[in-house]
C-alpha cells in the first residue's frame, strides 16, 4: 500500500464509502421506488459499489469502507488505534454524501412515490424484517459480519492464496453472497457506517421513519452488530485458518 498522510488516507475512505454508497442506495431506488428489477438488482448493485469503492481507495487507504473492518484490523491486523476514530467518521461522512446524492437525484421520484416521506426510507438505511424481535436482526448483523471480516482476511492474506487485481472482485462477491443469503432479517447493512451514515441523511431530509429520532431505536442493532461480528469472523480466522498457514 503506497505510505501518504492521514488526510489522504481520510480522503480515500471518504470517496470510496460514497462510491459504494451512492451504487448501492441508488440500486435500491431503482427497484424499489422506480421498480426495475427486484433482489438479485439489489444485491448486484451492492457488490459492485463494494468493487468500485475499492478500488478507489484501496492503494491509499486499504479500502475498509467500514468502521467494523477498522475496528478489526486494530485489533487484529496492527492498525494505529489512533486512526479508527478518524477513518470512521470519514467513512460515515461518505456515506452520508453518497446518500445524499442519490437523494437529490431521485427526488422528484422518491416524493411522487412517497409526498410525505413517510415509507421509503428503506431505500436509503436498514429496518428490521420482525422489529418485535430485535435480537434476530442483532445475530443476523453478527453474523453477517462475521462471514464478512472471515472471508476478507482470508482473501487479502498474502500467506492464504493471494488474490492480487481479484481481490476487489472477490470482495464485491463476497457482499453478493451475503446479500443473497443472508439479507432479509435486516437489509444486511453489516457496515455502521452503512447504515448510520444515510440514517442521518434521511433524519436531515425529513424522513419520519428513519429509525434514528422517531424513538424506535432501530439504528442501534445495524451500528452494534457489525462490530461485534466483524471482531467474531476476524478472531475464527485467525485462529482456526491463519495460525495452520505456512509461513512465506
Amino acid at each position: 500500500m503506497q505510505k501518504t498522510g492521514l488526510f489522504g488516507e481520510l480522503s480515500a475512505e471518504f470517496l470510496g464509502t460514497f462510491v459504494l454508497l451512492a451504487f448501492g442506495c441508488g440500486v435500491n431506488v431503482m427497484v424499489s421506488v422506480m421498480g426495475h428489477g427486484g433482489w438479485p438488482n439489489i444485491n448486484l448493485g451492492w457488490g459492485l459499489g463494494v468493487v468500485f469503492g475499492i478500488l478507489v481507495a484501496g492503494s491509499i487507504s486499504g479500502a475498509h469502507l467500514n468502521p467494523a473492518v477498522t475496528l478489526t484490523m486494530a485489533v487484529f491486523r496492527g492498525l494505529p488505534w489512533s486512526k479508527v476514530l478518524p477513518y470512521s467518521a470519514a467513512q460515515m461522512l461518505g456515506a452520508f454524501a453518497g446518500a445524499a446524492v442519490v437523494f437529490q437525484n431521485y427526488r422528484p421520484a422518491i416524493l411522487k412515490s412517497d409526498p410525505g416521506l413517510e415509507g421509503t426510507a428503506g431505500v436509503f438505511t436498514t429496518f428490521p424484517a420482525f422489529p418485535e424481535v430485535w435480537t434476530a436482526g442483532m445475530f443476523d448483523q453478527v453474523l453477517g459480519t462475521a462471514l464478512l471480516l472471515l472471508l476478507v482476511l482470508a482473501i487479502t492474506d498474502e500467506r492464504n492464496q493471494p488474490s492480487g487485481i481479484l481481490t476487489p472482485l472477490l470482495i464485491g462477491a463476497v457482499v453478493v453472497g451475503i446479500g443473497a443469503c443472508f439479507g432479509g432479517m435486516h437489509g444486511y447493512a453489516i457496515n455502521p457506517a452503512r447504515d448510520l451514515g444515510p440514517r442521518l441523511m434521511a433524519a436531515a431530509a425529513g424522513y419520519r421513519n428513519n429509525g434514528l429520532t422517531d424513538g424506535s431505536g432501530v439504528w442501534i442493532v445495524p451500528v452494534v452488530g457489525p462490530l461485534i461480528g466483524g471482531l467474531l469472523g476476524a478472531a475464527a480466522y485467525d485462529f482456526l485458518i491463519r495460525r495452520h498457514l505456512p509461513r512465506r
